[in-house]
């Protein structure tokens, strides 16, 4: 102490306790970021705000529409190249690859926290988990044995079974403009995509029991994002194991023999594994997607998809799908753009008066707190 009592005099010790001090309080800012960063990643209602801050409606449903146009590039390759014609085999691949992904996430403490099992039943995840299967495994066998065509002759119809399962379900209306700009859209799918009608008796019964599970799928992992702290990859971690176990049931009867003679050798095997890895990429983006906006927008982005492909094919590779189609493309962009407005106008509307709601009752609650506390003061002087 005598030499920082020479250079500082008389202010040594206090030097040295501002050191302390500094230090104490470097500490405990330290501390409160480390707590602040365990509720974020470690607790549900942290993960789910860093969910929505980070992953809002556009960049989900940017991040969906850019991995199912690489999945189709992915299938294509498996399906074609490599011969690899086992629909539901594939998709239970691609769900043990997601599972074993989540696997390690887990052990690396990176998968976000699930809800208490109290606020969740769970009924509603062994329900997700079976109709994710069945429209997962159906929508491959559809498009498998149907033509194109009427393919998405299917996908059209699950609009308004989306809607009148919500109604049913929520007794969730939805506007007219609305219903209208719907219609408009899958008119100019139908008339953009809807070259040919071929199908078989199995296939057309495929693609009309595969409508119900697909409309439920979406709806059921919106609402359970939207009405609780569920995150995406917290939600396929309860649900994927139901829905492989589905998929093991359903393949020895909707999948080809043939399954075990299948060669698989490094190039098939690493074909299956980037489809595989596509396939956890567009399972995450889709929850992604239908957690930040709706199960009917998740449905407009997949007819904008087909569009966009379409077009791709006609401006890059030439391809000459013919003066109707691409007047029904555009239709359906238009009416894509107009349900896409009205999307973005109802939720600035419904924002702002939620912002209005909340300022009237913090209002009503100061004026409450107030007239309680002259009430008392009234009662103490009459008591004296």
């Amino acid at each position: 102490m005598g030499v920082w009592d020479s250079i500082l005099p008389g202010g040594g010790r206090r030097f040295i306790k501002r050191k302390d001090s500094d230090a104490g309080e470097a500490g405990r800012a330290l501390e409160e970021l480390r707590g602040s960063l365990y509720n974020d990643f470690h607790t549900s209602e942290g993960a789910k705000r860093q969910q929505q801050r980070f992953c809002g409606p556009i960049v989900a449903l940017t991040f969906n529409f850019v991995v199912a146009v690489g999945i189709i590039m992915a299938n294509k390759m498996v399906m074609g190249t490599v011969g690899f014609n086992f629909p539901v085999a594939l998709s239970l691949i691609h769900y043990l690859f997601a599972w074993a992904l989540m696997a390690v996430l887990k052990a690396l403490y990176l998968l976000p926290i699930a809800p208490p099992s109290k606020s969740t039943p769970f009924s509603s995840l062994f329900a997700l988990g079976a109709v994710m299967s069945f429209s997962t495994g159906l929508a491959n066998i559809s498009l498998k044995h149907n033509s194109v065509g009427f393919y998405q002759m299917a996908k059209i119809a699950v609009t308004p079974t989306i809607v009148v399962a919500e109604f049913i379900l929520f007794q969730k209306k939805v506007s007219i403009r609305k219903v209208i700009t719907l219609v408009v859209v899958s008119f100019g799918v139908a008339v953009a995509t809807v070259t040919d009608l071929e199908f078989n008796f199995f296939g057309a019964c495929v693609a009309l029991a595969w409508i119900i599970p697909s409309a439920v799928n979406k709806i059921l992992w919106s609402n359970l994002q939207q009405s609780g702290n569920w995150t995406a990859l917290a939600l396929m971690w309860k649900t994927t194991p139901i829905t492989i176990f589905f998929f093991i049931v359903l393949m020895p009867m909707l999948d080809p023999p043939g399954l075990l003679s299948f060669k698989w050798e490094f190039k098939s095997s690493s074909a299956i594994i980037i489809s595989a890895l596509f396939g956890f990429l567009l399972q995450w983006s889709g929850a992604l997607a239908l957690g930040a906006t709706s199960a009917l927008a998740h449905v407009v982005l997949g007819q904008f998809k087909t569009i966009v492909i379409m077009l791709s094919g006609y401006l890059v590779f030439n391809s000459d799908p013919g003066l109707t189609s691409l007047c029904g493309a555009v239709i359906a962009l238009a009416g894509m753009s107009v349900y896409t407005y009205l999307g973005m106008k109802e939720s600035a509307t419904s924002g702002k008066r939620n912002s209005l709601n909340s300022r009237q009752s913090s209002h009503l609650l100061k004026s409450k707190v107030t007239t309680d506390g002259e009430k008392q003061e009234t009662r103490t002087v009459d008591s004296v």
